[in-house]
C-alpha cells in the first residue's frame, strides 16, 4: 500500500493547494495521507490570542474542504485539527474518509511555560486509547507528536497489532537528531512503521521558532527510509507486510508479551 505525508505550515483558505496534492496522491495510487501538526489551524501560539469565533471558522471551513476532496480523491486523511464546541477548543485529529469523518480528541497536551496545550485546550483527562482503523489489512494507530513519548501509548500500539504509525508533528529548535532517534527506537521495539509528518516554517517573537521538516518514514527495523528536507514538499512511501512480518519473525517482542498477557 501506498501512503503520504504531506509536510506543510498553516494552509490558506483556499483548497487549491490540498488539490494539487491529493491530485498527485491519486496519481501515484497513495490511501492514506497524513498531514502535519497544525496545518489546518494556525501554529498553537497564534491560536492562543486569536477569536475563538476565527478559530472556528477555520477549522469548520478546512473540515469541509477535506470531506469534499477526500471523496473526490477517494482517500483517507489523518490531520490535526482544533474542534470547537461551544465556547471551548479541543485538540483532535481527524480521521477523514471518503464517507465519513471521525475525531480523536488527543489524550497527552504539551504543558510547558512555553508551550502550554494543556492549559489552552478543553481536552478531557481520562485513561488512554489508542485510535486505529484498519484499511485493506493494515492496521492504522493514530499517535500526536507528543505522544510519542509515553511508554502507555507503546503499550497499546503493541497490544492492538497496529503495523503502522502516523504522527503529525510540529518540532522545532534543535531538537532534530533527538526526535530521528526516538522514532527509530519506537519503531524497532514495536516493529512498526512510523510515518511523520513534521510542520514546516516559522512562529516569531522575542525569538524565531524555525519549524524544520525532515518528515519520514521509519522501517519496523528502525531504520530511516525515507525523509525529507526543510521545506514544504510531500513523502510517498510504500508499506510492505513482509517487512512487518520479517521483523517480528526476527526479533519476537509481540510473543515475549503475548505469553505474559496469558498468565
Amino acid at each position: 500500500m501506498k501512503i503520504a505525508a504531506l509536510q506543510l505550515s498553516t494552509l490558506p483558505m483556499s483548497e487549491a493547494k490540498l488539490d494539487y496534492y491529493f491530485r498527485i496522491c491519486k496519481q501515484k495510487e497513495v490511501e492514506v495521507v497524513l498531514l502535519s501538526e497544525y496545518a489546518l489551524n494556525s501554529f498553537f501560539k497564534e491560536l492562543e490570542s486569536m477569536p475563538i469565533s476565527m478559530i472556528k471558522e477555520q477549522s469548520n471551513h478546512k473540515i469541509e474542504v477535506l470531506k469534499k476532496l477526500c471523496a473526490e480523491y477517494d482517500l483517507h486523511v489523518i490531520a490535526p485539527i482544533v474542534n470547537v464546541k461551544g465556547d471551548f477548543c479541543y485538540k483532535c485529529n481527524a480521521h477523514f474518509s471518503p464517507k465519513s469523518v471521525h475525531f480523536f480528541e488527543q489524550q497527552f497536551l504539551i504543558n510547558y511555560k512555553h508551550w502550554n496545550e494543556e492549559k489552552f485546550f478543553a481536552n478531557t483527562i481520562s485513561k488512554y486509547t489508542l485510535p486505529i482503523f484498519l484499511h485493506r489489512g493494515i492496521r492504522f494507530g493514530i499517535v500526536s507528536g507528543y505522544e510519542l513519548h509515553f511508554d502507555t501509548v507503546w503499550t497499546e500500539v503493541m497490544r492492538k497489532n497496529v503495523d503502522v504509525v502516523l504522527s503529525a508533528t510540529s518540532s522545532t529548535f534543535d531538537s532534530m537528531r533527538r526526535w530521528e532517534e526516538l522514532l527509530k527506537m519506537r519503531a524497532m521495539l514495536g516493529n512498526v512503521y512510523i510515518l511523520r509528518a513534521n510542520r514546516v516554517g516559522t512562529y516569531k517573537e522575542e525569538e524565531t521558532w524555525q519549524f524544520y521538516g525532515q518528515s519520514s518514514l521509519v522501517s519496523p527495523f528502525g531504520e530511516v527510509e525515507l525523509t525529507l528536507g526543510d521545506k514544504e514538499e510531500m513523502l510517498v512511501a510504500t508499506i510492505e507486510k513482509e517487512s512487518l512480518n520479517d521483523a517480528r519473525k526476527l526479533w519476537g517482542w509481540k510473543k515475549q508479551v503475548s505469553k505474559r498477557e496469558a498468565l
